[in-house]
């Protein structure tokens, strides 16, 4: 996706939204002040619970900027990462083997696909 740059005020910002924090969803930019870290004030609110109930644990440091993920989204996510693994091997077992423009065409589809579901793996389905 190509970035567009857009002037706003003596700043330069990119016009691709970034994810919410919490949920992931496109957070849109006001073009005014800070970028918006949370799509909605309840994701805002779910997030400085977390942060809440995390720092209030005696013993336990956790960085601020860390994703807390459940064993459920982590291995989701594990699964993602290796369908894209397996998919980028394909295609270059097929260029060392030859392979035509169709078929190299078919598994880079394929690679692309499973991309885009390992970058959106925070999104709601």
């Amino acid at each position: 996706m190509a970035q567009t740059p857009t002037k706003v005020g003596p700043v330069t910002r990119r016009v691709r939204p970034q994810p919410c924090r919490w949920c992931g969803r496109d957070v849109a930019d006001s073009g005014m002040g800070r970028r918006r870290q949370y799509c909605r004030q309840s994701c805002r609110q779910r997030a400085y619970e977390q942060r809440a109930s995390i720092n209030g644990v005696k013993g336990v440091a956790v960085p601020a900027d860390a994703v807390v993920l459940s064993a459920d989204e982590a291995a989701d996510l594990s699964d993602r990462v290796y369908q894209v693994r397996c998919a980028a091997e394909d295609v270059a077992i097929a260029l060392e083997e030859g392979a035509g423009p169709p078929e190299l065409r078919e598994l880079c589809a394929a690679l692309m696909r499973a991309a885009q579901a390992a970058d959106g793996w925070r999104r709601p389905a």
